[in-house]
Parts: structure tokens; C-alpha cells; sequence
């Protein structure tokens, strides 16, 4: 039989045998059920990070669960060499559950930005009539999209693109949230192909642009013929209140980038959503995966859908971040420590007054979670909020007794 080890033990596995490209808290979860998960020792917490948006459906959902485990004791992979009795089935669920003509199956965030990055510069060269090898794509400054070469190449974290250098060419970082950036680019450079944009972006710290940024660049994708392609996959499968963090200024995008959510966090699947005048460039062997598409994926997918819709996630996402929201700003005008609140639905951030004490957010972070909150910052001094969306009215006024409890302790 396996040895026990305690959670100091299992700690020290990881830090002698795992590279050390991440820092997590020293918590050690063993199981999880809803909005909770609990330690090695058996205590709970409430998850407020939800793997950055992955559960939006809560830990385990049952029917998720289910589904999966029923695929597995059937056919697990047949890679892309040959059909499955699944995929079809899922690619039509879910172009019509988004909208759209076509899906692309691929597994982790960043694949499915790299596919829309391929695909759009394909859609560059056969369609809008760009010379080859001479196409760019705007991103924008702050911007998280994923780590590989590419992705990195057009970050400005110094900890995501140091050391990795040379860098992949034809992108053009301009401010986020800066329409008339935008707007001036794209006036006087013919071989823009696309601007690559998160509705909201997470990672830079949950900062949300002003009302009638995402309109107006897609409006001046449409003038310029430029593609519009929107990385949804922490703000999107009803995180912020909507569907799609999109869908609050009715904007369409050309290409849809998902993830995370998109399983439920059973298993890692994603997406790239867009219509047969963009999917058609991409012809059979130009562009795939082993195990994008699998039968597991296309069913867990499916079900994952289905809860968001069945359970009205989004609404209960929208009603409770104005709760969340308005409780953390009353916390706001009486606190030193806790300076400002942002975010939509329930993806929030709280930002923390840390110029006494560069580690506060950690701390806070730390003492959250031995009272019972797991929560982690980003940028030093910025706590993101994002509970999974199946959390109650109660318990989310428990969550906010907690945060506000902890933030006093540090007065």
C-alpha cells in the first residue's frame, strides 16, 4: 500500500522533484465537492480562485463526473486518424450553444491560442489578400493569453518572456482598453490580420475596460477588415455574468477562443469557435492534435454546457458579484488595507494598499486560508476573487464574512 504522508511530506516531494515554476500556497487539497475543497488534513475551505475559472460548475459535479467515467469504460482515443460517435455530436452542441459554424478541438488554453493565432494568419494570406509572411496581429499591453514561445513573444511580465528569447515576430503590442491605439494602427498598416483581446483581462489583475472598448475596436475590425478574436477562456462560460464576457456589448467575435470551463475542470478541453469563411483556410494535415477532439473531451464537454445552462450559472453570477461587490466596497471606505474593488460577475479583484509592506496581499492570502479561504494574488499586491458559480447566496455572505474578518486582522 501507498505510504500516508502529511501535507510537510508531500510539500517537499514536489519542491525536490517538480521543476519549480510555480508558487503555490502551502495547502495540499485532497478532495473537492461544490465550492469547497478540502486538505490532506481533512480541513475544509471555501475555493475563491476555482483554478483560475476552470471550475466554474463547482468541484465534481456529479453529472460531469458521470459522464466522464462512463466514456472511459468505452473508448478513451482514437486520435484524429479516425471519426469517434462523440465528436460530431459535440462540435454541433456547441456551435450552436456559441453561435457560430465551425469548432476546432484542441486541449489547453494556450493551444487554442495558438490555433486562433495560426488560423487567423491562414485567413491573412488565402482571404484578405496579405503577402506571405507579412501579416500581423495587434495584442495588447497586460495581456495573458499562455505561455509558449509565441504567446510570450507579445507579453510584457518580464517573468513570462525573460530568458526565452528569440522571439517569435508579427505581432504589435498597443495599450489595452485604448480604442484610438487601435484605431491609428489599423489606418496605417494594411497587414493587420487580426486583434487578439481578452474582455477582461484576468491575470493583469481582473481589470475591466471602459463601457464601449469592445464595441468599438470590433467595429473598427469590421471597417478594416480585420479579425476580431476574443481569448475567453477565464472570462468565458458564464464567469462574469454572461455567457461570454462579450455578450455585454453584443459583440460577435470572429474568432472565439474557450477553455477551462469548458470541461468543468474534469479534463482539459478547448476551442476555437468561428465560421466557414475563416475555419475553411485550414485544410486536413495543416493543423491538429492526438487527443484534441478525444470522445472523453466531446462528452464531458457537452454535459459541462448543459450545467451552465440547466443550473443559470451566469445569473447567479451576475446577482452575486453585485452582492460580492458592493460588500467589498463598503469594506473599502473604512479599510487602509483594502483600497479598491473591480471586476464583473464573479470575477473580481480586490487591490491591496501594500506600500508599507510589499507581501501584504500574500499574507492576507496566507490568513485567509487558515480561516477557512483559499484565494491567491497576482501582481503583488491584487486578490482575485472567483468562487465557483454554483456557490449560494449564503455562502457567499459567509465568503465575504471571512474576507472582511481577515482584511481587518491586518489594519
Amino acid at each position: 500500500m501507498e505510504k500516508e504522508l502529511n501535507a510537510k511530506q508531500l510539500i517537499e516531494l514536489e519542491e525536490r522533484y517538480g521543476a519549480h515554476n510555480y508558487h503555490p500556497l502551502p495547502v495540499v487539497l485532497q478532495r473537492g465537492e461544490g465550492v469547497h475543497v478540502w486538505d490532506v488534513n481533512d480541513k475544509q475551505y471555501f475555493d475563491f480562485l476555482s483554478a483560475y475559472s476552470a471550475v466554474n460548475q463547482g468541484h465534481c459535479h456529479p453529472r460531469i463526473v458521470e459522464a466522464m467515467t462512463a466514456q472511459t469504460r468505452l473508448l478513451t482515443l482514437t486520435s484524429r486518424a479516425f471519426h469517434n460517435d462523440k465528436l460530431g455530436r459535440y462540435e454541433e452542441y456547441a456551435t450552436r450553444y456559441f453561435g457560430y459554424d465551425k469548432l476546432l478541438p484542441m486541449n489547453t488554453g494556450a493551444e487554442a491560442v495558438e490555433t486562433a493565432l495560426k488560423l487567423c494568419r491562414k485567413w491573412a494570406y488565402e482571404k484578405k489578400g496579405i503577402e506571405s509572411g507579412k501579416a500581423k496581429i495587434v495584442t495588447c499591453e497586460g495581456n495573458f493569453h499562455g505561455r509558449t514561445i509565441s504567446i510570450v513573444s507579445f507579453s510584457i511580465d518580464p517573468d513570462a518572456f525573460d530568458g526565452y528569447g528569440p522571439y517569435t515576430p508579427g505581432f504589435v503590442t498597443i495599450p489595452y482598453n485604448n480604442v484610438e491605439a487601435l484605431k491609428a494602427l489599423l489606418e496605417s498598416d494594411p497587414d493587420i490580420a487580426g486583434f487578439l483581446v481578452e474582455p477582461i483581462q484576468g491575470e493583469a489583475g481582473v481589470f475591466v475596460p471602459d463601457e464601449g472598448y469592445l464595441k468599438a475596436c470590433y467595429d473598427l475590425c469590421k471597417q478594416h477588415n480585420v479579425l476580431f478574436i476574443a481569448d475567453e477562456v477565464q472570462t468565458g462560460i458564464a464567469r462574469t455574468g454572461r455567457l461570454l464576457a462579450c455578450d455585454y456589448e453584443g459583440v460577435h467575435p470572429d474568432i472565439l477562443i474557450l477553455g477551462k470551463a469548458l470541461s468543468g475542470g474534469a479534463y482539459p478541453v478547448s476551442a476555437v469557435l468561428s465560421d466557414d469563411a475563416i475555419m475553411e483556410v485550414i485544410r486536413p494535415g495543416q493543423h491538429g492534435s492526438t487527443f484534441g477532439g478525444n470522445p472523453i473531451a466531446a462528452c464531458v464537454a457537452i454535459v459541462a454546457l448543459d450545467v451552465v445552462k440547466d443550473e443559470h450559472l451566469a445569473e447567479n453570477a451576475f446577482r452575486l458579484g453585485q452582492i460580492f461587490r458592493d460588500a467589498m466596497n463598503r469594506l473599502c471606505e473604512v479599510s487602509t488595507v483594502a483600497s479598491y474593488v473591480r471586476g464583473r460577475g464573479l470575477l473580481n479583484a480586490l487591490v491591496i494598499n501594500n506600500d508599507k509592506h510589499k507581501d501584504l496581499a500574500w499574507d492576507i492570502c496566507l490568513r485567509l486560508a487558515e480561516n477557512g479561504l483559499l484565494a491567491k494574488p497576482t501582481h503583488t499586491n491584487i486578490i482575485r476573487f472567483a468562487p465557483p458559480l454554483v456557490i449560494t447566496e449564503e455562502q457567499l455572505r459567509q465568503c465575504i464574512d471571512i474576507i472582511v474578518k481577515t482584511v481587518r486582522e491586518f489594519e
